[in-house]
Order: C-alpha cells, then structure tokens, then sequence
C-alpha cells in the first residue's frame, strides 16, 4: 500500500497537465497525482468536499499551481490556503506561464513556495516538473497535517 502523501496538480491546459504527469511518473515517483482543472475543484479536494466529500483526508505533499485557471485562477487558490488554518502550511509552486512581474511579485506576497515559469522547449519543461516532484514530493520534509502557526 502506497503510504506518500499525494500531489495535487491544478491546471487546466490538457497538454500541459499530460506533460506534467508524465514527466512525474518518468521520474519513478510513486506518489499519485491527483489533477483538477481549477481552483474550485482543488479546494474541493483541499477541502474534502464536492466529489471528493469521500476522500480519505490529509493534505498532499506538494500544490502545484497554474495561475490562470476557470472559476478560480491560482492566485484566489493559493490566497485561500494560507488563510486556512489546516492548509496554511502546505507546500505550493505555482508552475505558469506567466513572466509577468506583478504575478510573481504577487506569488511570493502569497507566500507560494516556489515560483516555476514552464520552459517553452518540451525537454526543459520535462526537466523543471521533475525536479519539482523529486524535491517537493521525496526531499522536503512536511509537518503533520493540521500543524498551524501559533503565536
């Protein structure tokens, strides 16, 4: 039975999501990736609710995020998990196409983990997302789930 927490991908570009999980699974991770195509549904899953009300709970290994998503884009997202007490420490890069300063000014205002622009050339983009899932899925150590910040 496969003990790893999970990774959440949120991203709504069908070819960018196949890219990632394939470049995840080439990379031997045996972690499941769980991907929604918007920010509604990854609270939903965050949240254990809508169609993952079933779901066992626990927070995944890593969030990684797109910003420009329907319904609710990554910034209102990531805005959300470090307002919620039981996600607020939860890892989350924001993997996007956006160069734009303001968005990664913004990200880090957030408090994203970790700001990833997704290479153009297909062999750097497969490169990124595998350091991505190697450091964040296997390296980063994660407190327990439910461990929020007290002052």
């Amino acid at each position: 039975m496969n003990n790893l927490k999970p990774i959440l991908l949120a991203e709504d570009n069908p070819n960018d999501a196949e890219l990632t999980l394939e470049a995840l699974a080439d990379n031997n991770l045996v972690n499941r990736v769980v991907h929604v195509r918007d920010g509604v549904e990854a609270l939903d899953y965050l949240r254990c609710e809508g169609k993952y009300a079933s779901r066992t709970p626990g927070n995944p290994a890593v969030v990684i995020l797109d910003i420009k998503m329907p319904r609710m884009d990554g910034m209102e997202v990531l805005q959300i998990i470090r307002s919620d007490a039981a996600l607020s420490l939860l890892p989350v890069v924001m993997l996007t196409s956006s160069k734009e300063e303001h968005d990664l000014i913004r990200s880090y205002e957030l408090h994203t983990n970790a700001y990833v622009v997704k290479p153009v050339k297909f062999s750097e983009f497969i490169d990124a997302v595998k350091q991505i899932g190697v450091f964040w899925a296997i390296l980063n150590e994660l407190p327990p789930d439910g461990t929020t910040n007290h002052e």
